[in-house]
């Protein structure tokens, strides 16, 4: 994907392109001019292994095609040696002037070495949001996490990025809420349909309320057969205007969108849309007739569906009796079901169609669990097989749970959901708790203190999240999460503190950074790092991968920390030193703090 971006000037690019023509002008595939950095950093700087494989294919020694094409890298005052180890690898040691110069470079370049998208793209980065009438948990935590990074890199690589926050709040949950609340509260002017005057504008339940109300619904929805037939009926008759319903129902999504904004606004995740599955509605009645139209909805029991599976996929499903048969997989999409209602499938599909028309996306990214994975490749392979997108507009970029001690989802120690709200809560006591222990954030008045303490929980949270792979599964420890040691979030808060603590002493004695100048082994390894910037957002962008990105960000924080006691800033005499490792610093702190920043992560001023 290489032709995805703007060109690029970093050294990895440079001395590909060099290796490449090299393999070229001897007659070898240019492929094998790939250069990546070493996996012996003591030994070189970056490493090309394409002479071993290219010998192989012409049956030739790969020594001696090494030794060619070191050949064509001779007098290049970029390097200051090319190396041929063990049977054939070709290292390069970067020359301290080509070091210097890219330091300066990116130093100069607005972006900070950061890359842009050749073409810009329209995206819509779907949240896959909570459902209404439950309150965020953590479970909740990776979607609006990884959903505002992936949302910031793209943006700031170029694409035209809509985040929409896509509640739940339209299905089957929406009529179980209606019926238990009408056992509750069977005087409510909602249920009667004679009512024809305004209804009330307070709500007649609060979140808490909800809280109670949806799970001992969803509950006996299981079991009682009477009480989950007069749900669905609800559903039904919510979805088709029941005018009492509909008014009931707006008032459960404006209590449970206030409770939802309080906590993504907590996080630092913003939405520009703040949709439901409700949004799609309209689009539903006409998009059923279309897909009956075009021969894709087959009877089924009475109700409607959509085979996706195609001929020959299946899978052994294993019945009550121990027998053992071959079904559809993935197995066909409800469509309408058998009381006449929307589903959830059929809704995600509508929002395809919605989108479409009303914003004409080029990709659709759904951050939502990978337990969804069989009801995404369901509604995708609906929406192609009716035209609605084209194959590759649609990806769902799923992620693993965050688990307790025993590796199962995270649960409170009674059993519960851990609340989002009560979670922050949690991580800014931790915070504070450290910051008292570290003995930080003692000349700062308490509302900074208290800013500083929460700039702290949240990169806590945040960078725990970003720092794994967004499909692994990880143990949730607020303890090791919340120290300034190791790979964490405020460890890395610290160390951009730091760099703005130096840079405001050398403002008190009048010094200014200067003309970058690199000389010694920790002001190579911290330039080579300015460098992989580059890499590292390609590959984020490319793979939907943040942790890319947060792995880049934590080991130029450790690069900078061996910089500051190898190389002292401020000491000595020397002008043209101390301007040129300010120079170093002030560059650092621009792409560590950048880095932060597409992370959603924010660091304060002084601790």
């Amino acid at each position: 994907m290489s032709d995805a971006f703007a060109p690029s000037h970093d050294f990895k690019t440079q001395l590909t392109d060099l290796a490449s023509a090299a393999f070229a002008a001897e007659g070898f595939d240019a492929s094998a001019g790939r250069v990546q950095p070493s996996d012996r950093p003591d030994l070189a700087d970056f490493q090309c292994n394409g002479a071993l494989s290219v010998a192989k294919q012409a049956k030739a020694n790969p020594r001696e095609v090494a030794t060619k094409i070191v050949a064509h890298f001779a007098g290049d005052d970029r390097l200051k040696s090319t190396d041929i180890a063990g049977p054939g690898f070709l290292n390069f040691v970067l020359s301290d002037r080509a070091l210097s110069t890219r330091a300066n470079e990116i130093a100069a370049d607005p972006r900070i070495g950061a890359p842009g998208v050749a073409q810009r793209r329209k995206v819509i980065i779907d949240f896959g949001g909570p459902n209404v009438a439950k309150e965020m948990h953590i479970g909740h935590l990776r979607t609006a996490v990884i959903g505002e990074s992936l949302k910031r890199v793209m943006r700031f690589m170029g694409d035209e990025v809509i985040g929409d926050a896509h509640f739940g709040d339209w299905g089957y949950q929406m009529g179980l809420l209606i019926v238990a609340l009408r056992e509750e509260q069977p005087g409510l002017p909602y249920y009667d349909e004679g009512f024809t005057g305004d209804y009330p504008a307070q709500p007649p339940v609060t979140l808490d309320d909800l809280g109670r109300i949806y799970p001992a619904a969803s509950e006996r929805g299981k079991t009682d057969t009477a009480f989950r037939d007069m749900a669905r009926k609800a559903t039904k008759e919510l979805q088709a205007g029941r005018r009492g319903y509909r008014a009931l129902w707006q008032h459960f999504v404006t209590v449970s969108r206030e409770a939802l904004k309080r906590d993504y606004a907590a996080l630092g995740v913003e939405f520009d849309l703040w949709y439901g599955e409700s949004d799609a509605d309209p689009y539903v009645e006409p998009m059923i007739a279309d897909l009956d139209a075009k021969g894709l909805l087959v009877d089924d029991q009475g109700a409607r569906v959509v085979h996706v599976a195609k001929p020959g996929e299946t899978r052994k499903k294993k019945l009550d009796d121990g027998s053992v048969i071959e079904v559809p997989s993935p197995p066909p999409l409800l469509a309408v079901s058998s009381e006449g209602s929307a589903m959830y499938g059929t809704t995600d599909v509508a929002t395809i169609v919605q989108r479409q028309k009303e914003f004409g996306p080029d990709l659709s990214l759904y951050i939502v669990d990978q337990r969804q994975a069989e009801h995404f490749e369901q509604v995708f392979r609906t929406a192609y097989l009716a035209g609605y997108a084209r194959e590759g507009q649609l990806e769902h970029a799923a992620n693993g749970t965050v688990n307790g001690p025993d590796g199962k989802p995270y649960k409170t120690r009674d059993g519960g959901t851990l609340k989002l709200h009560v979670l922050l809560a949690e991580a800014i006591e931790k915070a504070t708790e450290r910051l008292r222990e570290a003995g930080l954030g003692g000349g700062l008045s308490e509302a900074q203190f208290a800013d500083t303490a929460h700039k702290v929980a949240v990169a806590a949270l945040k960078f725990a999240e970003l720092s794994n792979h967004r499909l692994t599964n990880y143990i949730f420890d607020l303890d090791r999460f919340t120290t300034f040691e190791g790979k964490t979030g405020p460890y890395l808060l610290y160390q951009a503190v730091r760099m703005k603590s130096i840079l405001r002493k050398a403002a008190e004695q009048g010094l200014a950074a200067g003309t970058i100048e690199v000389t010694e082994p920790a002001e190579r390894e911290l330039v080579l790092l300015l460098d992989g910037f580059d890499g590292a957002l390609k590959e984020t962008y490319i793979k939907r991968a943040p942790n890319l990105l947060a792995d880049h960000v934590y080991r130029l924080a450790q690069a900078f920390s061996k910089f500051y006691a190898a190389c002292p800033v401020l000491a000595g005499d020397d002008a043209a030193i101390k301007a040129s490792r300010l120079g170093l610093v002030t560059l650092t702190l621009k792409q560590l703090e950048l880095g932060l920043d597409l992370m959603g992560l924010s660091s304060p001023d002084q601790m």
